[in-house]
């Protein structure tokens, strides 16, 4: 049912989705995290399948490529499928967090965190060529992106970004905490970071 809801609302079109989630987001009251939660997180519960942000996921994917191809048809630029954040998102019990002061994303110095994540892991060097495709693919390796269509955070894009609080309270502006969840996720979902790139390449997301 939740499917199939999300589809009838991405028929309407890429523009009213976004704005309905927008809309949703912009109403979200943070709520205190229950004892219940806390134990979820700790235990690392959060990697674990989620079938509804799968559906805001694969919803997302079909509202971006009807922007684009109506975007494409009257000329225009396809809209980014990223918004960089000037705060960290809240919800779930947790307040905006501010970026620490003069700090800037840097893809590359992310991308050598991740590498000596690898192993840890238990990945292989091998592994290291799809990790850097999927997440350029979806966040640039930037720790402040977010999807404008589904509102998924962060360099692995967690959906929603709070899942990321298993790896660190500091999940919202800490490069290396959400590189660390993302790596736990694709371990748990999907085995390793070519598993999780190729189901990114025959679904649009992982």
């Amino acid at each position: 049912m939740v499917i199939f809801g999300l589809t009838a609302v991405v028929v309407v079109g890429g523009g009213a989705f976004v704005a309905k989630r927008s809309y949703d987001n912009s109403k979200i009251v943070p709520t205190p995290i229950t004892p219940e939660d806390f134990g979820k997180i700790a235990l690392g519960d959060l990697y674990a399948p989620d079938p509804k942000a799968d559906a805001y996921k694969a919803a997302a994917v079909t509202a971006y490529k009807k922007d684009k191809l109506k975007n494409a048809r009257k000329g225009v630029a396809a809209l980014d499928w990223i918004e960089i954040k000037d705060k960290g998102p809240g919800g779930d019990g947790f307040p905006q967090a501010n970026f620490p002061p003069g700090s800037n994303p840097s893809p590359g110095s992310n991308k050598g965190v991740a590498k000596t994540m690898l192993s840890s892991f238990g990945f292989g060097a091998e592994q290291w060529g799809c990790l850097e495709k999927l997440w350029m693919k979806e966040s640039g390796w930037n720790e402040r992106a977010m999807n404008r269509y589904s509102g998924a955070y962060g360099i692995p894009q967690s959906l929603p970004g709070s899942k990321m609080a298993s790896a660190g309270s500091d999940w919202q502006t800490n490069a290396a905490t959400q590189i660390k969840w993302g790596l736990g996720y694709i371990k748990g979902r999907y085995g390793t970071p070519c598993g999780a790139w190729g189901h990114s390449q025959a679904k649009g997301w992982y």
